[in-house]
């Protein structure tokens, strides 16, 4: 297993003055208890990053940013995707701190409050449409028209508790310990608005260049999967938000990573020794 780190995204935790911290299930709970059951194999565990990987006679060779060169005869591409970022001043103070990155992970926590979205593409419309089932108001900033024309986009603009600022964008992020403020603008015009929470739906950026000129990619550069996570390459398994699984949730990434491992152990098993 070749890794920066265990867990990835899943050991971030949204931080909100409104939660207990014992009332939910954390990831670092959750990455922490499977690290334990891989201590015992910690020879098979390199901390550093694959850089390449290239084709080589009965199966594969990677080279790490370090320089170490590991040769398999099949690999499971597991490197998930990056959320897009905002860039704006007090994000990174605030990340996690009531700056949101997933509606769908979090929208049930924002029972009768306010809360904002920030983003023009269809993740930003599903979570504005998640939160206006349970959220007392949210408010959608928006850049672009983005893509309103479709279902979604009408269901939202005709949403009784959603506002849409659309043309605005956000230039920073203020608060005390937590996130309190956004800050928009359009064409000189600057609003502050005030809620609960805020979420960054922007689409997320799939970490798959490692083997980009080996599978086959969608548009946004996810590896495409068939129900058994075989990608267009044999002896290459692909797992989780790197894919085009869809749903960016721990659960789903689980249970496609025990996938994964099954269809590469029965390649293996078909490989000669």
């Amino acid at each position: 297993m070749i890794t920066r780190d265990l867990g990835g995204k899943t050991n971030y935790r949204l931080q909100l003055p409104f939660v207990e911290k014992h009332l939910v299930i954390t990831g670092e709970e959750t990455v922490n208890r499977f690290a334990n059951e891989i201590d015992y194999k910690e020879h098979a565990r390199v901390f550093d990053k694959a850089e390449k990987v290239e084709k080589i006679e009965g199966g594969f060779k990677v080279t790490t940013r370090e320089g170490a060169l590991y040769e398999a005869k099949s690999l499971i591409v597991a490197t998930g995707a990056l959320g897009r970022h905002i860039d704006v001043p007090g994000e990174k103070e605030y990340m996690m701190r009531g700056l949101c990155y997933s509606a769908v992970s979090y929208a049930p926590l924002f029972i009768e409050r306010n809360v904002v979205v920030i983003g023009d593409t269809k993740l930003a419309l599903r979570s504005t449409a998640e939160l206006a089932h349970t959220a007392e108001k949210v408010t959608l900033v928006t850049p672009s028209h983005g893509e309103f024309e479709s279902a979604l986009g009408t269901k939202v603009l005709n949403a009784d508790n959603v506002e849409v600022l659309e043309g605005y964008r956000v230039t920073a992020v203020k608060g005390d310990e937590y996130a309190r403020t956004l800050v928009v603008e359009k064409k000189g015009k600057k609003l502050e608005l005030d809620a609960d929470a805020f979420f960054v739906e922007l689409e997320l950026v799939p970490q798959s260049d490692v083997v980009a000129d080996l599978v086959k990619r969608d548009e946004l550069g996810h590896i495409v999967v068939d129900c058994a996570n075989h990608t267009s390459y044999e002896g290459i398994f692909a797992a989780g938000d790197v894919t085009t699984i869809v749903a960016e949730q721990v659960l789903i990434s689980v249970g496609e990573g025990a996938k994964a491992a099954l269809a590469a152990y029965e390649y293996l098993l078909t490989q000669p020794e």
